[in-house]
């Protein structure tokens, strides 16, 4: 695979597991640096990071906890002095809180708070603290989802506004950081075979009724999903900025 991203160095939060491992692994394919940032996986990070290294690339894995925006600054400082620049960010990590309709007597309304800190306060504040240190031809991927765009389903009202925030958002940046030729984009996957997937469908394998809502009878893979973000984060997506784009089958169109 062409080295077109050597040099370069990238910064994929929640990336000890599920599409943060693999965009880390796609990025790392085409030569970028990389660091993650996990939570509290620090042997699946460690092992993300072998994975990495492996591949001749420099890497590394920050625990940060993206539900306290104080812990952004030092998240990108640690990846500044370690690799001396920052090139590429993909805000990844996430959570989902799923499964009742908002009008449910017993709505777990603490979790769903701390769903809107990770998935929206959590972005907003390391795009703040990255944006300065940036290198200008800078790129910023946020992963949406699908849901931002499409109501699929009941019960997901709040996840689902949680990731549409992140498109007003990312546009509003792409606007900010265009001049420094800096883009924001947004990757909205479908549902792919993860952790996330199983707390949302029970199981790795999805309904037949859930399958045939897409025209691509499937789930998207990881690799797909990455590869969506490796282009954007390359040299040939330099006039693509305040965009959305889905990998998802098709499904809500």
């Amino acid at each position: 695979m062409s080295k077109i991203l050597e040099g370069k160095v990238a910064l994929v939060t929640g990336g000890s597991r599920g599409l943060g491992a693999a965009v880390a692994e796609a990025l790392a394919d085409q030569g970028a640096d990389i660091a993650i940032s996990y939570v509290a996986s620090a042997q699946k990070a460690q092992a993300v990071v072998e994975k990495l290294t492996a591949k001749g690339v420099r890497a590394l894995a920050i625990q940060s906890d993206q539900a306290d925006m104080a812990a952004a600054k030092p998240l990108v400082d640690t990846v500044k002095a370690h690799f001396g620049r920052l090139d590429i960010l993909v805000n990844n990590a996430a959570i989902a809180v799923q499964g009742k309709t908002v009008d449910s007597p017993d709505l777990d309304t603490f979790n769903l708070d701390r769903q809107w800190q990770i998935n929206v306060m959590g972005p907003v504040a390391l795009t703040r603290a990255a944006a300065p240190v940036l290198s200008d031809g800078g790129r910023i991927v946020f992963i949406g989802s699908r849901l931002g765009t499409y109501a699929l389903m009941p019960g997901v009202a709040d996840y689902a506004g949680s990731k549409a925030a992140l498109i007003g958002y990312a546009r509003r940046v792409a606007r900010d950081l265009g001049a420094r030729g800096i883009t924001a984009n947004v990757v909205q996957p479908g549902a792919m075979p993860t952790d996330m997937m199983v707390d949302a469908l029970g199981s790795t394998d999805a309904p037949e009724a859930f399958l045939d809502l897409h025209p691509i009878r499937r789930l998207a893979t990881l690799e797909e999903v990455a590869g969506t973000v490796g282009f954007l984060a390359g040299p040939h997506a330099g006039y693509i900025t305040g965009e959305v784009i889905s990998v998802s089958g098709g499904v809500g169109i």
